[in-house]
């Protein structure tokens, strides 16, 4: 996208073993480069987190050389964290990329293989979706945790992250996921630490604006990406099929909101409501101009019991607006809540 974006840029890209060493070992290499080519104005940095000291170059020369413009991508924030590099506060913009949007798709997107493989470019890209989601797992697990030597013990990772997989859409407890592995909290904690890190996971905080209840304190926790989801969790003939699906629904409405909001909302946050007593509601966006509370069910009839989280929600936020998702196919409104098909829903979020 950047090279289509900027056909005339500067490339460089530190996958490619000898520019990767040339600039581990002379980071100034950088300045050379530009210099050089007086005519180029953009600068691309791929793959930045693999030689972040050259952030210091580059805060250099947008002081030298006015008029320039660099775009840093990367897909691992970890070791520009760790060696505390001057992050270029002010002076850049930064901004996520998620996956496939159902809008972005259009007439591309199916909401049954959206559950199933995810909205990962590649993996949509793919003739065998399978293979590739399960090649992009082990791709992460080898190169980026055991050869940047991320963790020492590469088998504990490997059962956490089938631990953690029941996690996905779940209020989170390191101290029963460490139990579940058999490893101590600090390093399932340091785990955790590097999925975020690696843009792979991420944890919803609970909403607790002017609070008339008493919430719980622990986040969410969500994969960034259904299909991601679905390689790590293990399944076997003792499995519903619909636990599967009805997580999975849960998370494929999470990573839209959340690129959504990012996109055209970037003001906004999304949280979860989940009171002391047990009350939860899934979803809520909250922002300058918008404020919704957004419950998710794998079901195609919605039920008087399923309004009553919305409705305790209403009780204290009169001002949000609220909906239910669900897999049936009309529209309705029930007592003040809008009773949407979760596809229609999806494509919506342009």
């Amino acid at each position: 996208m950047i090279k289509e974006l900027f056909p005339d840029s500067l490339y460089v890209d530190l996958l490619l073993p000898d520019i990767y060493r040339s600039y581990v070992a002379r980071p100034e290499r950088l300045r050379e480069l530009v210099y050089a080519n007086k005519n180029k104005r953009v600068i691309v940095l791929d793959e930045i987190q693999k030689v972040p000291e050259l952030l210091d170059v580059v805060h250099s020369l947008m002081e030298e050389k006015k008029g320039l413009q660099f775009i840093l991508t990367g897909s691992s924030a970890r070791k520009l964290k760790k060696t505390g590099i001057d992050l270029l506060a002010g002076r850049a913009v930064s901004k996520r990329m998620h996956p496939f949007l159902a809008g972005e798709l259009r007439e591309l997107f199916n909401i049954e293989t959206a559950l199933k493989y995810g909205m990962i470019p590649v993996i949509v890209d793919s003739i065998d979706p399978v293979s590739s989601l399960q090649a992009y797992v082990d791709l992460y697990i080898r190169e980026e945790v055991q050869m940047e030597g991320l963790t020492r013990n590469i088998g504990n990772f490997a059962r956490f992250l089938e631990a953690v997989s029941f996690s996905h859409g779940s209020v989170l407890n390191i101290s029963n996921i460490g139990r579940e592995c058999g490893i101590e909290r600090k390093v399932v904690e340091g785990y955790m630490n590097i999925l975020e890190d690696l843009l792979l996971a991420y944890r919803l905080p609970v909403f607790t604006k002017r609070a008339k209840r008493a919430t719980v304190q622990h986040p969410k926790f969500y994969f960034y990406d259904t299909g991601l989801f679905h390689a790590l969790r293990p399944s076997g003939p003792l499995d519903k099929p619909e636990e599967k699906t009805g997580v999975a629904l849960e998370g494929l409405v999470a990573q839209h909101l959340r690129g959504w909001l990012d996109y055209r909302h970037p003001g906004a946050r999304l949280y979860f409501w989940r009171t002391s007593a047990g009350s939860e509601v899934d979803f809520i966006v909250y922002g300058s101009d918008i404020f919704q509370a957004i419950e998710v069910k794998n079901s195609s009839t919605i039920h008087p019991g399923d309004l009553r989280p919305l409705k305790s929600f209403g009780e204290d936020y009169p001002e949000a607006e609220r909906i239910i998702l669900y897999r049936g196919s009309e529209k309705l409104l029930r007592d003040g809540i809008t009773i949407e098909p979760c596809e229609e829903f999806l494509r919506r979020l342009m």
